[in-house]
């Protein structure tokens, strides 16, 4: 009993003793600066507005005709030898959706700038002494595109964001000045326009891949390339309006044709504006030294 009295004395004591001690110690410091809350992580939804101006290298796969003269018989040998489509300028302008970090939507609509276009076809028949003769037409061509694309962002690195994208629409293809001048083996000439212009709707479709850079969290700046397909487009009637044609009315070739497959390789450049509230930077106060 005596052993435990002396061993609860001597823990009374140690305590009284560590008590002491700490009691010579002055309270702890208060740290230099206030601590900062971590950021939430930024996640970049809502609305936000686009525009872009870019340049098209654009082709067309076949010059096809399509009679509208039953009277007249087209030479059974004719054929494209050569054809020429000149690159356009574009501007666009849309709205769009950004769902989260990596899945985005939107909708632009965009003009196409006139560009002109040229066709060489040769043919046999009715060609003096069985030599072969050319026909070399001549054209505008412009367009207003409306597409409605989802992008897949890929991730952000060093303010970068590459991006895959498709999209879906019409396009108003509008064709216009369509001229025709024949050049015939003995030297003579033939000639033939169209006397008004032609516009119609096609299915649009395109493919995008590019890449953003974060100007700030609610401005981006935005390279691109896509391929647009704006598919046939139709041209006016070409009618003959040589003197032969004049003198004896439905002798001569009439018929449209169709810039077959017409495609552009796009590449532009735009900004994106999200529409929501700038987002909050956080940054620690500065470090203030006493003494």
């Amino acid at each position: 009993m005596g052993r435990v009295r002396i061993l609860a004395l001597a823990a009374a004591a140690a305590t009284l003793s560590t008590a002491a001690v700490a009691a010579d110690f002055p309270p702890p410091m208060p740290p230099a600066f206030p601590v900062a809350p971590a950021p939430a992580p930024v996640v970049e939804t809502g609305w936000y507005l686009r525009g872009d101006v870019g340049v098209g290298v654009q082709t067309f796969e076949a010059f096809d005709h399509f009679q509208t003269n039953s009277v007249f018989v087209w030479p059974a040998s004719w054929q494209i030898v050569q054809k020429h489509m000149d690159g356009t300028a574009f501007f666009d302008f849309g709205v769009g959706y950004a769902w989260n970090n990596w899945l985005r939507f939107d909708f632009i609509g965009e003009h196409r700038m006139s560009s002109k276009f040229k066709v060489l076809g040769s043919y046999r028949e009715f060609c003096p002494g069985g030599a072969t003769c050319f026909d070399l037409y001549d054209g505008s061509h412009s367009a207003e595109v409306f597409l409605a694309n989802v992008y897949l962002d890929l991730g952000t690195w060093w303010c970068l964001t590459p991006f895959i994208g498709a999209g879906v629409g019409g396009a108003w293809n509008t064709v216009s000045t369509v001229t025709d001048v024949g050049f015939i083996a003995n030297g003579t000439t033939g000639f033939g326009f169209s006397s008004s212009d032609q516009s119609s709707w096609n299915f649009a479709w395109a493919a995008h891949a590019g890449v953003s850079y974060n100007l700030s969290s609610n401005l981006k700046l935005e390279f691109a390339y896509r391929f647009l397909n704006l598919g046939s487009v139709k041209t006016p009637v070409v009618n003959c309006s040589s003197n032969g044609c004049q003198i004896s009315p439905n002798s001569g070739p009439a018929a449209f044709y169709t810039l077959t497959n017409f495609e552009s390789q796009d590449f532009k450049l735009g900004l994106r504006w999200m529409l929501q509230p700038e987002q909050p930077v956080y940054a620690p106060p500065p470090l203030v030294r006493k003494g």
